[in-house]
């Protein structure tokens, strides 16, 4: 009999699968996607919207996407659904940076070095381009497979003529204003790759240095050491040796005290403050400080001592001072070659101190004697050649100590090798001649939202610090610098008919014209240079590539303004990216953006930190603890790692592995089994069966309604906030209590009521309300599954009249959609009394916990209970109802006692288990089905079964 019964049972029913098989699945959706062309449609739906752009900033191509990438991406997805599913235009133009050394070193790496070098320029750009459109190709596909939206087929590419064009129309408006210069002074020189680097190009790391303390000899005697003449030495400290060839001045701090320390015959000028020390260091037994002799770096400046290197140059080095000098560590004297530091080179500015440069490109000291050149290092790498000029020191009595430091070291991000300061000619960005620095600033304090907040202070300070930007580099693959120089004269020609002209070519035919064409081309019949007035055909173009932080920098005209017609515009809303781009693209494109337009090319500005091990380490292939999305994706499917990144603080390094995902795959399971749960019960549901007023439903249906409003509102708070680890800390909460309590609770309504019974229906419509809540709100992180499920609705429920055929088109819920509807209060006194009830089930499920450990029962419809409590807790418990709390409880009875606390006895069950129902109840109550319950007899008559005879 007991079989048959269950045949009478409301069972779910659902093809919504209890295992997702995401990674079979999941390409299947997204070829639906495309085929359904969803980002589109999702554009025109929105289009009266108001208009949310998201700017993307450009990833490298070149190689498949990482697990940062995948970070990014999913991040800026996110973003964009969130907005989508409200109602907001939010056209996303993805873009990839394809200019630049990586590139250019893969091609010289396949071509070897010797053939690369013969390779003609516009050879070596077709190569260049050609490797860029394959990652392109690559990484686009993975970007895809991630369950991105986006408009995959019309990317902005930084080689292309319509973003090439850009730059110049950027460079021209900066340039005539005055802000571009073409200066000598010292820069961050890869010799590896054998470029100018910018700051943000620059990484540090620990590197081990000779430190030498030297002595040069005094050509001028300072007041008080006369009788030191010929005699008379200044200790100086550096750990650069190999700049020494470049020497031509000393720094002293203005204000610190400097005394002459007598050692074996000689007096050695030093800081009063480090004397005692460095006696101490230098072993320096019999030494004393000379009386009668005290001045400051100030009043020294003006002294002049022997070239260490060159002695014999006929020039002299001199004295100068700077605040810069510490009395840390040294000698409070440092060795200056204003040729191989910036701050070196602005204090040898003040006192006009030349700059000497005896380095060239592959790092190596020219041949030759005399200043500007290697003397007895020639050839040699600088490098290789510092033990070779301590030795060489040390021979001619110069040496006072060596020894070895560490020290942070700046590094070429590209190939990782130490880079060194190189004074060659290049071209800058002046961040001080027009303002820039100060308008950037205060664009960055008043009129940009920084997510996190703190983040303001840390670009701010970046850009406060910086120096001028260089933006020139010594390579083939990029758009060129596009400027002239007069052949007759070395002027510069560079005005804005020469800068129309160049736009006006870029954009027919890109920037490789610029390498295979002659400016008489494509410039004015009438230019020439308007210092010696030389013509076009004496014009040169300028060699020089654009930095390519510049270049990527000026996306916010190159696609937000160039593609207004496609619903972009300027500024963005926002830019998202990692939280080194402080100092890469969200700075190139400030100081971009203020210096041509005098405003920041972003509303808001969000970052993220780096993808990192369980243990917090960064990820690398030595390691091997890097983790492949698209393997991720084969195992655990998109819409698991979509979880992961919604589960964490984006804003800090977040940690990843296989046990991380296996726990969110649990995760996953949960949301899934639930929104199967819901959609089973829903089966013979439509909105015809819905429940007309609040007041239809049980308290216990009222308290959910109430919660999921909740979740609603604060979901949509989260979002606005773009907290997304809120976002799945509240619905996860939330689909855990569904699970454990409304689900757990309400099965027996579900499946046993007769399947029109008010209370059944009741509970449906309160599934239903949770299932078009949740199916929207989690659509932007879920997106796979939530359009898997919006496909699983019932029958009656998927052909409403005016469905979406998509949940992306589906909108975002309010609180006009719920049905029934809710009260003024949006249920919040059904709540509060509620949360009581939720308070005394936590004390009784403990009780039957303890029955069930002790096997005084089995199962908890086994048990009755006698719940006591004070008397504001029994007024609230006994208006809600015994059978209210037989249901929420799952026992088979209930009574209320007074009691100074709450507490509850078990009892056993009276009356005998229902074969149907498995409650303990009086059986026989219904004469047509005597061997069940007086409510399952009921049900059995309402579906018009018979018992067998």
């Amino acid at each position: 009999m007991g079989n048959a019964y269950k045949d009478t049972m409301n069972l779910p029913n659902t093809d919504f699968a209890m295992r997702g098989n995401l990674p079979e699945n999941e390409p299947k959706r997204l070829e639906k996607w495309e085929n359904e062309r969803i980002y589109w449609r999702v554009l025109e739906k929105n289009k009266d919207g108001e208009p949310f752009v998201l700017h993307d900033g450009p990833p490298y191509a070149n190689g498949p996407i990482h697990i940062g990438h995948a970070f990014n991406k999913i991040l800026k997805d996110f973003v964009n659904k969130s907005h989508a599913q409200r109602g907001y235009f939010t056209p996303y133009v993805p873009g990839w940076d394809c200019h630049g050394q990586p590139i250019e070193h893969m091609i010289e790496e396949s071509l070897g070095t010797e053939k690369f070098r013969e390779t003609p320029q516009p050879e070596v750009r077709r190569l260049c381009r050609e490797w860029a459109e394959k990652y392109v190709g690559v990484q686009r596909e993975g970007f895809k497979r991630l369950g991105v939206n986006a408009d995959w087929e019309h990317p902005y590419l930084t080689f292309i003529p319509n973003y090439e064009a850009g730059n110049v129309e950027i460079f021209k408006k900066m340039y005539l204003d005055g802000a571009i210069y073409r200066g000598r002074k010292p820069i961050h020189w890869c010799s590896h790759c054998h470029t100018a680097l910018a700051e943000a190009e620059i990484e540090y790391g620990d590197e081990t240095s000779p430190a030498i303390f030297v002595r040069f000899e005094m050509t001028t005697v300072p007041e008080g050491l006369e009788a030191y003449e010929g005699r008379l030495d200044v200790a100086i400290w550096t750990t650069t040796p190999w700049t020494l060839p470049a020497d031509d001045a000393v720094i002293l701090h203005p204000t610190e005290l400097y005394v002459a320390v007598e050692h074996d015959g000689r007096a050695y000028i030093m800081a009063e403050a480090l004397a005692e020390k460095l006696i101490e260091k230098f072993g320096w037994g019999d030494a004393k400080v000379v009386e009668g002799f005290k001045a400051s770096g100030t009043e020294l400046a003006g002294n002049k001592y022997k070239l260490p290197i060159f002695p014999d140059e006929g020039q002299d080095g001199v004295f100068i001072y700077a605040d810069y000098v510490t009395m840390e560590d040294g000698t409070g004297i440092v060795h200056t070659a204003p040729g191989h530091g910036v701050d070196d080179y602005l204090a040898g500015m003040k006192f006009g101190v030349p700059v000497i440069m005896p380095v060239d490109d592959d790092g190596r000291f020219y041949e030759g004697e005399g200043l500007g050149f290697g003397g007895p290092f020639s050839g040699m790498e600088v490098n290789e050649a510092n033990p070779v000029i301590i030795e060489w020191l040390r021979e001619r009595g110069m040496l006072i100590l060596h020894e070895d430091i560490s020290h942070s070291y700046p590094h070429c991000w590209r190939c990782h090798e130490p880079v060194i300061f190189r004074a060659t000619s290049q071209w800058f960005v002046s961040m001080d001649d027009t303002g820039l620095r100060q308008s950037a600033s205060k664009a960055i304090e008043n009129d940009v939202e920084w997510i996190p907040a703190w983040a303001s202070n840390r670009i701010g300070a970046m850009v406060a610090d910086r120096p001028d930007w260089c933006i020139s580099r010594q390579r083939s693959w990029g758009v060129p610098i596009p400027v002239f120089t007069c052949d007759k004269c070395g002027e510069t020609v560079a005005t804005e008919a020469t800068f129309d002209a160049v736009i006006d070519l870029f954009y027919k035919e890109g920037a490789d014209a610029w390498f295979t064409k002659t400016p008489a081309d494509y410039l004015p019949a009438d230019t020439c240079c308007p210092k010696c007035g030389a013509g076009v055909a004496d014009l040169n173009p300028e060699k020089d590539i654009l930095d390519v932080w510049w270049e990527s920098g000026v996306s916010h005209t190159s696609v937000c303004r160039h593609r207004e017609s496609e619903g972009l515009h300027f500024p963005a809303e926002m830019y998202l990216e990692g939280s080194d781009q402080h100092r890469g693209w969200f700075q190139s494109s400030l100081l971009t953006s203020v210096g041509a337009y005098g405003v920041p090319p972003y509303k808001s500005v969000m970052h993220c930190g780096f993808t990192v091990d369980e243990n917090g380490e960064k990820m690398s292939k030595s390691k091997g603890n890097g983790v492949d999305p698209a393997e991720v994706m084969g195992k655990f499917g998109a819409d698991v790692l979509r979880l992961w990144v919604s589960s964490v603080d984006y804003s800090q390094d977040v940690s990843i592995s296989d046990n991380i995902l296996k726990q969110v795959s649990d995760a996953y399971r949960k949301f899934r089994n639930s929104l199967r749960f819901v959609l089973g019960n829903l089966d013979d549901f439509d909105d015809s069966k819905c429940v007309a007023t609040w007041d239809e439903l049980e308290p216990v249906d009222k308290y959910m309604m109430a919660k999921t409003y909740a979740l609603l509102k604060s979901v949509e708070e989260s979002y606005d906030k773009y907290k997304f680890n809120a976002v799945y800390r509240e619905c996860y909460d939330f689909v855990n209590e569904l699970s454990s309590v409304y689900l757990d609770v309400t099965k027996d309504r579900l499946y046993s009521e007769a399947p029109d019974s008010p209370r059944r229906r009741a509970a449906q419509s309160v599934l239903m309300n949770i299932l078009e809540v949740l199916v929207r709100i989690l659509a932007p992180i879920l997106s796979f599954t939530c359009d898997e499920v919006w496909e699983s609705y019932p029958p009656k429920l998927r052909d409403r009249e005016g469905r979406a055929d998509n949940v992306q088109l589906a909108g975002w819920p309010t609180r006009d959609d719920f049905a029934p509807a809710l009260p003024a209060d949006d249920g919040a006194a059904d709540l509060a009394r509620f949360a009581t009830a939720m308070d005394v089930r936590d004390v009784v499920t403990k009780s039957l916990e303890d029955a069930r450990a002790e096997k005084f029962i089995n199962k908890s419809q086994e048990a009755a209970v006698v719940i006591s409590a004070p008397a504001d807790v029994l007024e609230t418990i006994e208006g809600l109802g015994a059978q209210v709390f037989e249901e929420l409880l799952i026992v088979s009875g209930v009574e209320f006692a007074a009691g100074d606390e709450v507490s509850a006895k078990v009892l056993k069950a009276s009356g005998e288990k229902c074969p149907r129902c498995w409650n303990y109840r009086v059986l026989g109550g219904n004469a047509n089905h005597p061997a069940v319950c007086e409510r399952c007899g009921d049900a059995l008559d309402a579906i018009g079964f018979e018992e067998a005879k």
